[in-house]
């Protein structure tokens, strides 16, 4: 599996916010109207807005639209990438980065 760090750096970086775990969090349970989320919160709803758009930017969540509401819920797929990339990060494995030789410049 090729490590994308720059693309994966980019989802770490959204979750560096406890308010985006939260959302993270309540979203595992399943989707969520977004005025059923902002009632968790202390922010407007433009804050709200804001969180949402980073984490659909790095494609963790998905939102619907239905009528005047937004339904969002976790995109399992790049979830789940998300976590092999951390697994194999912090894995001895095969394909590790330490171990690509075309790269070592002490022969």
């Amino acid at each position: 599996m090729k490590m994308n760090y720059d693309e994966n750096a980019k989802i770490i970086k959204a979750l560096a916010d406890a308010n985006r775990l939260k959302i993270i969090d309540m979203l595992s349970c399943g989707e969520k109207c977004a005025c059923d989320i902002l009632e968790h919160f202390d922010f407007t709803q433009p804050t709200l807005s804001h969180h949402m758009k980073v984490l659909m930017d790095c494609e963790l969540i998905n939102c619907r639209k239905e009528g005047l509401w937004s339904y969002y819920s976790l995109n399992s797929t790049n979830c789940n990438k998300l976590m092999l990339f951390l697994m194999n990060l912090m894995t001895d494995t095969e394909d590790c980065i330490c171990k690509d030789n075309t790269k070592c410049n002490c022969k």
